[in-house]
């Protein structure tokens, strides 16, 4: 009997569920799912029946499917415009601005009431301190440090003089005021055209704290620079040059030879600028002094092992104005600048001859100015 309900079951295999349930209606679909689920477990569950798992879920998703197609078609036909004019539920209780509870009211605290002490001395200290005067009893209490034994009238009274000042300890310290710095009255371009013509008489150059002076122009001194031989100071500190000006006097030192000074303190010359002006001063030997710190930014440490490293070829250099940040070429520059100054002292001391190390030597051959950090 078995076998023969299987070959019954032979002539199903061939057939497409999926295509036979599409082409049932909704109506029908609902027919057997409910069949379906009314049926005994054990019947479509067991070995006969190992195909009607399969045909419930099939029958499950169309349902489904149908079910999502239909809800969104109602989703889409529904009207904008009649759920906007839907009328809300009403609140249970309306706000009615109503303020409940009780407004916050901060405590008063108790005055305290201070009780005078009565202090009672010594006879004799109560003579003495009735007889002193004013001024001394201000100098009494500022000895003590109890500026309260005596009223604001007295310390004024005991303090005052009649010129106005003040005769006695109790004095306060009197401010002297500090006044802004007159601004550069240096002519830029009357110095530059002294520059030009090597005036004899113009041997100190200052544009320190002169910040308008075009980038060209700057350029112009530099150029103008490297023919003169007068000028033996130059100074451009806090005139925001940069590093075209850097290059621009890297370029004027390898030409002149007669500049002793040269200050381009607080400036906004970078590593490339300071690179070039120490490849400069490898062959200049006549600067003996040069200041390039308070930059916008740190150098870096290969531009100081390059100034250490040109400190330690240079002979003329004695005083170097710039802040080293790592320890060793902060330690060969201080060796270099030394060697300078002994190699100065020695020359200065052949130059006067006859009297030997016992001769007077200036102070300020002999002081290094370097700068370094802890």
């Amino acid at each position: 009997m078995a076998l023969s309900f299987k070959k019954d079951l032979e002539k199903y295999k061939e057939i497409d569920e999926d295509e036979l349930l599409n082409n049932l209606s909704e109506q029908e679909l609902k027919q057997l799912e409910t069949a379906l689920e009314e049926m005994d477990p054990e019947v479509w569950m067991g070995g006969g029946g190992a195909g009607l798992p399969c045909v419930f879920s099939l029958v499950a998703r169309q349902t489904s499917h149908s079910y999502q197609l239909l809800t969104s078609q109602l989703s889409q036909s529904l009207n904008l415009n009649e759920a906007l004019e839907y009328k809300d539920r009403d609140d249970v209780v309306s706000f009615s601005g109503e303020r409940k509870g009780k407004a916050f009211v901060p405590k008063q605290r108790p005055i305290e009431s201070r009780q005078e002490v009565v202090t009672t001395l010594d006879p004799e200290l109560e003579e003495a301190l009735s007889s002193a005067t004013d001024t001394e009893l201000c100098d009494l209490a500022a000895i003590l440090g109890v500026h309260t034994l005596v009223t604001s009238t007295q310390s004024y009274d005991g303090t005052s003089s009649k010129d106005g000042g003040y005769n006695n300890v109790v004095k306060g310290e009197k401010m002297n005021p500090v006044f802004d710095e007159p601004p550069n009255p240096t002519n830029v371009d009357d110095t530059l055209q002294r520059i030009k013509n090597n005036d004899a008489a113009l041997t100190e150059v200052n544009l320190n704290n002169i910040k308008n002076i075009p980038i060209p122009t700057l350029k112009e001194f530099a150029k103008a620079m490297e023919r003169n031989t007068h000028v033996k100071k130059f100074s451009l500190a806090a005139t925001r040059s940069n590093d075209p000006i850097a290059v621009a006097m890297s370029e004027m030192l390898k030409e002149n030879k007669s500049l002793r000074s040269l200050n381009l303190e607080s400036n906004f010359i970078t590593s490339a600028g300071a690179a070039a002006l120490v490849d400069a001063l490898r062959d200049n030997d006549t600067l003996t002094e040069i200041k390039i710190d308070n930059q916008r930014q740190q150098l870096g440490t290969s531009v100081e092992m390059e100034m250490a490293k040109m400190l330690e070829d240079n002979n003329s250099i004695v005083k170097f104005g710039y802040h080293f940040c790592q320890q060793g070429p902060r330690a060969r520059a201080a060796a270099a600048i030394t060697k300078n100054n002994d190699l100065t002292v020695s020359m200065v001391t052949q130059r006067v001859g006859g009297f030997g190390s016992c001769c007077f030597m200036p102070r300020a051959l002999m002081r290094t100015t370097f700068s370094c950090s802890s």
